[in-house]
């Protein structure tokens, strides 16, 4: 099994969002996000994304079918919830490259995609001459919490080898439904960050 990474920018990403909204709704299921996404939010939130200047989208291929998905734009582009914690702290959001979502099948899992969706977007954002540091959030869950899964490993040492630092008091809330929920509930969202 071969599989092909490649970058996409500008006219070349929207062949590639519909893919990328079916892997969010049904990776994003899991945990730790547990979010119970609809195909007309996806829709509009990747629309949107997309219209940014300098965003990405890194695609894994395995033959013709896109089995990953990887997002990245500058920050300053992304709704104000993401950058107010940044200017609160006296951070240029101009400068900041927001990584978004990495979905990517569980059966390619292990086999360095990872790694290459983070290499690919930190080439991307370093190329477009403008930015020096790169970030991203995630969700950030009680030990308690009731869905979490016995045998559930966080990503950090993942992150903290590809550089990243979480920034202490550097964090977002957002709002979703939860699988099973029929209200959307707010989740505190821990940034991480380093520099290009």
């Amino acid at each position: 099994m071969t599989i092909h990474i490649e970058r996409l920018t500008g006219d070349e990403m929207p062949a590639a969002l519909p893919a990328l909204a079916r892997l969010r709704i049904s990776e994003f299921l899991d945990w730790p996000y547990l979010y119970n996404g609809t195909l007309a939010y996806e829709e509009k939130y990747l629309h949107d994304f997309s219209a940014a200047n300098g965003a990405v989208i890194v695609v894994a291929r395995n033959g013709d079918d896109i089995v990953g998905v990887s997002t990245g734009a500058p920050l300053a582009h992304h709704q104000s919830e993401f950058g107010e914690p940044f200017r609160a702290a006296g951070l240029d959001v101009s400068r900041i490259f927001y990584f978004g979502e990495s979905v990517l099948n569980p059966m390619f899992r292990g086999k360095g995609i990872g790694h290459r969706f983070f290499d690919e977007r930190e080439t991307h954002a370093r190329s477009l001459g403008r930015f020096s540091h790169a970030t991203f959030c995630s969700v950030v869950r009680p030990d308690d919490h009731p869905d979490r899964p016995p045998n559930a490993l966080p990503l950090d040492s993942f992150w903290l080898k590809r550089g990243y630092q979480k920034i202490d008091g550097l964090v977002a809330h957002f709002a979703w439904p939860d699988v099973g929920a029929l209200v959307e509930t707010s989740k505190p969202m821990q940034f991480w960050m380093r520099a290009l």
